[in-house]
């Protein structure tokens, strides 16, 4: 299968084209280049031909011959989002939207899109399912609320969009990020042997490794298409819903010398349980292969070898907001992050 992948220069991005060459497909990457910088260590055999090009630039001859499409390409995270709500919208709901346009006018089979977990929100019942209410609560997460409603009135017969909402991710990528909550205790606890959580750590987070993500999407784009078509699919482990108190201890167990002490409840009210009961179930070749503690280990084995210092820690390309400010505060993006020429 011909696969264009948006954002393969990110955090998952640079992880699923070694995956997917290894099943035979082949690969080329869309990617504008924001976190070019980030290169934590050198985790992959393959890094995929990459066009260097903003999803809102992509041209019908940039999908010529494509069979599928795995977009992941947008503005990550909810404090990225907040950044510019206007440009978020522009290019995470129009932009792909856009896109999967494009797609289906050029004959791609399957779009699969990266959604998230964080359309939930603030959700009252335990183990939300496919099915619950979405109530996002950030620019970030109403953008993938409106995506999926949008691309899913474009399914036909000849074009199946597929939706992953990913739990938040952990893990280790080159294109690492240390600000998703495993990675960045783990970043903490290794660097300064001290958590020191301003919350009193209650609220319910799914977790999902990277690597089982792009399991994820393996699967999706090889399962046959009766079971893909125009399914939303939360993506990952019902085993792996965690409070944050319990993050922060599996961290603080793991890392050696590592200080954990708690705050009063804080003022992130974004707290949520997740059913991944029908993409374990219905999505042929799914289950994941990671945990917590599994997770945490991995991170602690990585910074040993690596001697990752404070400095490299708390390096702007690891940190999706920090990188942004910085190509916004040096001119090298313009106000609709574009690149200056």
């Amino acid at each position: 299968m011909k696969i264009l992948i948006t954002g393969t220069e990110g955090y998952l991005g640079s992880l699923l084209p070694q995956l997917l060459t290894a099943k035979g497909h082949e690969v080329l990457g869309v990617d504008t280049g924001f976190y070019k910088v980030g290169w934590l260590y050198n985790g992959t055999e393959i890094t995929a031909k990459t066009l260097n090009k903003d999803i809102r630039n992509i041209t019908p001859e940039d999908l010529e011959g494509m069979e599928a499409i795995v977009h992941m390409a947008e503005l990550s995270n909810d404090p990225t989002g907040q950044l510019s709500p206007n440009i978020t919208y522009q290019i995470n709901h129009l932009g792909s939207v856009r896109l999967a346009n494009l797609a289906k006018s050029m004959g791609v089979r399957r779009f699969v899109y990266m959604s998230s977990c964080s359309v939930y929100g603030v959700a009252s019942e335990d183990d939300v399912t496919e099915e619950s209410p979405v109530n996002p609560q950030t620019a970030y997460a109403e953008c993938k609320t409106l995506v999926e409603k949008d691309i899913k009135l474009l399914a036909d017969d000849d074009f199946s969009p597929t939706f992953m909402r990913n739990a938040t991710a952990f893990g280790a990528s080159p294109r690492m990020r240390f600000d998703i909550v495993l990675n960045n205790l783990a970043g903490l606890a290794w660097t300064t042997k001290e958590i020191k959580m301003t919350s009193d750590g209650t609220p319910w987070r799914p977790l999902v490794h990277a690597l089982d993500i792009c399991k994820a999407i393996v699967c999706a784009l090889e399962a046959p298409r009766d079971i893909i078509h125009n399914q939303i699919f939360n993506v990952g482990d019902t085993k792996n819903n965690y409070r944050v108190k319990e993050i922060a201890e599996i961290i603080a167990e793991t890392f050696p010398g590592c200080k954990l002490t708690f705050g009063d409840n804080g003022s992130d009210n974004r707290s949520y349980r997740v059913s991944f009961e029908k993409i374990n179930t219905t999505l042929p070749g799914f289950k994941c292969d990671w945990n917590a503690q599994k997770g945490a280990q991995q991170l602690y084995d990585l910074f040993r070898q690596i001697e990752m210092t404070e400095d490299t820690f708390l390096f702007r390309g690891f940190t999706r907001l920090k990188q942004l400010e910085y190509l916004i505060r040096t001119q090298q993006i313009d106000k609709d992050f574009f690149w200056n020429k």
